[in-house]
C-alpha cells in the first residue's frame, strides 16, 4: 500500500477517480497503483505526480536508487525538493524527528516552529523568487540537541526551464562547531 499516495490525494480532496482523470489513466490501474499493486510507468508516475503536486521520482526512489541510498543513508546529507508554495515534493534522509512520507505535501511550519524553520522558508523563498542559489548556515532545535546545516538552495526546474520550486541539500555541520 502506498499510504503516502493516498494521503496526497486526500489532503488534496481528490477521489481516486478524479485522480485517474486528470492523469488520463483507468481508475482500476490508479487504485492499483495506489495499492501498491502495480508501477506506473515514468509518463504515469509524471501525470499523477503533475496531477497532486509532487515529484514523480517518489515512486522509484526504492528501485532506482540503491547505489545513491546505500551512500547517502549514513550521511549528514538532507536532500529534498519543495513546489513554490514551499510543500515538500520529495525528501530524502532527513532528521529522525521528521518521517520522509508524512512530509510531503506540507510546509516546513507544518511540520515544526522556529527560528531555524523561518530561516529555511526563508532562504527557499528568496531560490524561488530571484531564481537564485544561495547558501547559509542554519541551525535547528531537535529532539537530540541544536543541529546546525549548511543548506544550498537552487531553483528546481521544469522541462521549459521554468522555476516551479526550490531544491535544498543540506549537510549537518554540529560536529564541526
Amino acid at each position: 500500500m502506498r499510504n503516502w499516495l493516498k494521503k496526497i490525494r486526500k489532503e488534496r480532496g481528490f477521489t481516486q477517480e478524479e485522480v485517474a482523470s486528470k492523469a488520463f489513466i483507468n481508475r482500476a490501474f490508479y487504485t492499483q497503483i495506489e495499492n501498491g499493486h502495480r508501477d506506473p510507468s515514468f509518463e504515469v508516475a509524471k501525470s499523477i505526480g503533475k496531477v497532486l503536486g509532487f515529484s514523480s521520482s517518489a515512486f522509484f526512489t526504492k528501485e532506482f536508487s540503491e547505489p545513491f541510498q546505500i551512500a547517502m543513508k549514513n550521511s549528514p546529507m538532507i536532500i529534498a525538493h519543495c513546489n513554490k508554495e514551499l510543500k515538500y515534493t520529495w525528501i530524502f534522509n532527513p532528521h529522525p524527528d521528521f518521517n520522509p512520507n508524512s512530509s510531503i505535501g506540507k510546509r516546513d511550519d507544518e511540520l515544526a516552529m522556529n527560528q531555524g524553520i523561518l530561516e529555511l522558508m526563508d532562504l527557499k523563498r528568496t531560490v524561488i523568487k530571484e531564481g537564485i542559489k544561495i547558501k547559509k548556515k542554519i541551525c535547528f532545535p531537535l529532539s537530540d540537541g541544536t543541529h546546525c546545516y549548511y543548506v544550498f538552495g537552487e531553483p528546481l526546474l521544469n522541462e521549459k526551464e521554468d522555476i516551479i520550486g526550490a531544491v535544498t541539500a543540506s549537510m549537518d555541520v554540529t560536529d564541526l562547531f
